[in-house]
């Protein structure tokens, strides 16, 4: 079933932020937590064992079903804090959507097949307001 959900960014503040949201919420974390360290290095951009333990994902099940999203990110800027994940019901609505919202402005991870089994891309339309496009497939 295609749904929203809210992704806020932190610098290094995720996972203390999310315990507090789980308590206020009294909220259930969706999925595994996902640590930079987790995740396949780009050739040429080895990371320190503190960039390791930053989170790269991690969500919790708020107020009527709501999933709120978190991620630490290197540098924090006006207007980087929160975006909005979609989550169509397959790739084709995805890319629609993906396409129709970079129109005129930036895109930031290419909409495509992840090594963790999603399609997914992310994007700041001209608005200046930062989308990220998401289906999950399972696993091969």
């Amino acid at each position: 079933m295609a749904s929203v959900s809210t992704y806020l960014n932190f610098d290094g503040q995720t996972e203390a932020a999310f315990e507090h949201y789980q308590t206020v919420f009294r909220a259930e974390p969706v999925g595994p937590v996902v640590r930079v360290g987790d995740i396949p290095e780009s050739e040429g951009e080895p990371r320190t064992p503190a960039q390791a333990r930053r989170i790269a994902h991690m969500a919790l099940a708020i107020t009527g079903g709501h999933v709120l999203r978190g991620t630490d990110v290197p540098e924090i800027r006006p207007g980087s804090q929160m975006g909005a994940m979609l989550e169509p019901d397959d790739d084709v609505e995805a890319a629609r959507l993906f396409e129709a919202l970079a129109a005129g402005g930036q895109v930031v991870v290419p909409l495509e097949h992840q090594f963790w089994g999603a399609y997914f891309g992310e994007l700041v339309d001209r608005f200046g307001i930062r989308w990220f496009v998401n289906v999950d497939h399972p696993p091969r």
